[in-house]
């Protein structure tokens, strides 16, 4: 097993991409968001507002037809892009794959989503990969039917324990020894970068360890997880080591949650762990 690493703030900066002063819209990160459905509509507007408050310039929110017009009205932020079925198909993926923009640095995909056709999520994962597009999968999108595609990309896996025991079959254990020598192993048969997330976040690429641990039993309510994983996608999108992008993300995270939970102590909601990003991430702002 190798040597994990606890993040430390020390360790994250590093892991940020500075800006530089001559920038323009769209140089700062271009995310896509997919996910929703008539239940949860909320999942996709959580992960596409972190994205935003990560520092993206730019964030296209792509929902079922049913859900455009109460996400649009949740924030003037949001470019959304409706997906023509209520759940995802193969023929609403291709319109979906014709209507986007070609400069898109990463996508994340499955908060919320409703999948009517595993090839439909495949041609989705397949086409935003060979267009080069970093992604972050979490939720529906976990299915070990994608796993083959995902090898050696550029890609970050966020499952709790259920979620990793669907998509590779195992069930992480108790022990944290044996939970985080599990995710490395597991990480590099796959050829990914895994976001185990617990009360000890276990981040690996199966070459590189890190832990964050939260204690944070205020982040048990819904819609944690979409804002980890908006906070992926929108550091990768400026940064294109998964495993960097995934620990800065866990480590982000942690930090808003400890930050909300002191002010707020056990009554914290989604909304308020995305309103904490911009001032736990305001010391790794840097400017070149």
């Amino acid at each position: 097993m190798l040597e994990p690493s606890v993040l430390s703030s020390s360790t994250v900066e590093n892991f940020i991409a500075p800006r530089k002063s001559t920038s323009r819209k769209g140089e700062n990160g271009i995310v896509l968001v997919v996910g929703g459905s008539y239940i949860y509509h909320g999942a996709p507007i959580l992960s596409s507002l972190a994205a935003l408050r990560s520092g993206t310039d730019l964030v296209y929110t792509c929902v079922p037809k049913i859900n455009v017009t109460s996400t649009r009205s949740v924030s003037p932020n949001l470019i959304v892009i409706p997906l023509v079925d209520q759940k995802l198909t193969l023929g609403a993926v291709k319109k979906l794959i014709g209507a986007l923009p070609r400069n898109l640095h990463s996508a994340t995909i499955g908060m919320g989503l409703a999948i009517q056709d595993k090839n439909s999520l495949l041609y989705l994962v397949k086409s935003l990969l060979d267009r080069d597009v970093r992604l972050s999968l979490d939720a529906s999108a976990l299915i070990p039917e994608v796993l083959p595609i995902l090898a050696n990309k550029n890609v970050v896996v966020t499952p709790h324990a259920g979620e990793f025991k669907r998509l590779f079959g195992n069930i992480p254990p108790d022990s944290n020894l044996e939970r985080i020598e599990l995710v490395e192993q597991t990480a590099l048969k796959h050829g990914i970068t895994i976001l185990l997330k617990g009360p000890t976040d276990i981040i690996s690429d199966g070459n590189v360890t890190y832990l964050c641990k939260k204690n944070t039993p205020a982040m048990t309510v819904g819609g944690t997880g979409d804002v980890l994983s908006g906070l992926v996608a929108g550091l990768l999108s400026t940064n294109r080591n998964c495993l960097e992008s995934a620990a800065s993300a866990s480590f982000i995270c942690s930090l808003a949650g400890k930050d909300v939970q002191e002010k707020l102590g056990l009554h914290m909601t989604s909304m308020d762990l995305i309103d904490s990003i911009p001032f736990v991430m305001k010391p790794f702002d840097k400017i070149i």
